[in-house]
Formats: C-alpha cells, sequence, structure tokens
C-alpha cells in the first residue's frame, strides 16, 4: 500500500478525550481554490485504521466521518458536508490494527478542505489514536490457517 505523506489525515493521532461529541481528526487537505474531481479518473480510497486501542470508561462508542468544508477548520458542528459515514462502532472492536474504514472515494461535489471527524457517543474515551489517509490501493488481504 502506498501513502503519500500529503493525503495524510492522521498518523498515531490521539481520539479526543475531552467528552462526547465530534471532533475534527489530525489534518486536513487542501483540494485547492476550485476542488477537481476527486476521486475520478484514478481511484482513491480512505484508509481509517486503529493504531492504538481505544479505551473508555463506560461504553463509549465511535462513528468516523470524512468530510469536507469551506474552512480550513473544519467545522465540527455538524455542517460540514459529509461524504462517508461509518456509524457507531463499540470500543471493543476498536483494538489496534483494526480497520473502521477501507472505502472508495465516492463521488461528488467536495469543498475545499477534506477532514476526517470522530464522533464520539454514550462515554467519553480515555485513549485511542488512529491512521487515517487516501490511498490509491488498499492491502485488504487475509490470512488463513492451513487446512486441516
Amino acid at each position: 500500500m502506498i501513502i503519500d505523506e500529503r493525503n495524510e489525515f492522521a498518523d498515531a493521532t490521539a481520539l479526543s478525550t475531552a467528552g462526547t461529541g465530534r471532533a475534527l481528526v489530525g489534518d486536513v487537505i487542501d483540494l485547492g481554490a476550485v476542488p477537481g474531481d476527486i476521486g475520478n479518473g484514478e481511484d482513491l480510497y480512505l484508509v481509517i485504521q486503529v493504531d492504538t486501542a481505544v479505551t473508555s470508561g463506560g461504553s463509549a462508542t465511535v462513528a468516523f466521518e470524512l468530510v469536507s468544508d469551506e474552512q480550513a477548520a473544519i467545522a465540527a458542528d455538524g455542517s460540514a458536508t459529509v461524504h462517508f459515514a461509518t456509524g457507531a462502532i463499540p470500543k471493543a472492536s476498536l483494538v489496534a490494527g483494526y480497520v473502521a474504514a477501507a472505502v472508495k472515494l465516492p463521488l461528488g461535489t467536495y469543498e475545499r478542505y477534506l477532514g476526517v471527524i470522530a464522533n464520539v457517543g454514550t462515554a467519553a474515551l480515555t485513549a485511542g489514536k488512529i491512521n487515517a489517509f487516501l490511498t490509491p490501493e488498499v492491502a485488504k488481504w487475509q490470512a488463513y490457517a492451513d487446512a486441516a
């Protein structure tokens, strides 16, 4: 899998432990003053992977969203354009190595700045880090035990 630093949102970036709600994770990608047709031509994939297990004192969930906005400080209040959302993932699933998303970028109109939002529900997190990036190829192989 090829990872370009300029297409990286988060590299072992900590999720917010400030409480429940929406927060921008890591960096944003500037698509330019007149965003092109991102994802047209060569396929691009969004990958979100847990780097360090997510923990919480309660039964927290996290939903991840790929969003775009006209401002670099992407709004976490729900006003940014949502292009993809995972739905709520329970903390028990968010262990190191878990792939929360490996999806082709949806076609559509993107605003200038692209980012990833984590929406924490039910209970605040106490720890957890993710990697999130765009890539033209996704490693989706799985190892299986030898046949008996």
